[in-house]
């Protein structure tokens, strides 16, 4: 079974919500072009890491993420990994960094929140993290999903597997001094894990901070089948869900594992 992917490499405006949202509702139009199955957006889009006036510029409930993604879901009958936003949760007055993934009917089939904070950034000092795994269904397909700093986890890759995911995606906002952290790691979850790895990161730069895009698309043999430049743009690539069990079967990593012992 096929998957077309358009990966969504976007510049962000920190603290600029109005124009972030009109560059994405744009985006998800000119992705369109090449019928795509899923369109996948970079981390923290909308406010970018503003997070000092995170109070202010969280989309409350996700009201205008939700209204955005969901209509143009099932008006173009394509599912949205929505990267992840600024999201204000009213019951507790906390805020977010969440992702919210939409059928093709516009219906949301997942919220995932951060389970890891990034300190370097200052998310523990603003964000409220999550507690629960992001795994959604793609035509009988298990997809997992994490954001940025969660990379860095493997023990979170295994569990998403182990709840059926044989797609990883992360979406990040990854900058240009750990630009070699990134592609290696995102290839290492792929071949550790046997799974496709689809990371898609933001490029352009926000206050001295510079964002290298490179958004990627690894196989679950390791092979790396797309990698973006620095450049704004949409990159769109199919794969071959199959692989992964071909793959799988070919090296049993997961049945030869010792739990027993470690």
């Amino acid at each position: 079974m096929k998957m077309k992917l358009a990966l969504v490499q976007m510049d962000v405006k920190i603290g600029e919500p109005d124009v972030n949202y009109a560059k994405v509702e744009q985006f998800l139009k000119d992705a369109m072009e090449q019928q795509p199955d899923v369109i996948i957006f970079p981390e923290m889009w909308n406010t970018g890491y503003a997070l000092d006036r995170a109070d202010e510029l969280a989309d409350v409930e996700g009201r205008r993420t939700r209204e955005l993604f969901s209509s143009f879901a099932k008006a173009n009958n394509v599912m949205i990994v929505g990267g992840s936003v600024l999201f204000k949760n009213t019951d507790t007055n906390e805020n977010t960094n969440t992702m919210l993934v939409f059928n093709r009917q516009g219906e949301e089939i997942l919220r995932y929140d951060k389970l890891h904070l990034f300190r370097l950034m200052d998310e523990h000092k603003y964000l409220k993290a999550g507690n629960s795994f992001g795994v959604f269904d793609y035509e009988g397909t298990g997809v997992g999903t994490m954001i940025c700093y969660d990379l860095r986890f493997p023990f979170l890759f295994r569990k998403l597997v182990e709840l059926g995911a044989k797609v990883l995606i992360n979406t990040a906002q990854w900058p240009t001094p750990r630009l070699d952290h990134w592609r290696t790691l995102v290839i290492s979850r792929a071949i550790e894990n046997q799974s496709y790895m689809v990371a898609v990161n933001r490029c352009g730069t926000s206050g001295e901070t510079a964002f290298p895009g490179h958004s990627l698309v690894v196989d679950p043999w390791g092979e790396v089948l797309l990698e973006a430049d620095g450049t704004e743009q949409i990159y769109t690539i199919e794969i071959d869900l199959d692989k992964v069990a071909e793959i799988r079967q070919r090296i049993p990593v997961f049945s030869d594992q010792r739990f027993d012992l470690y």
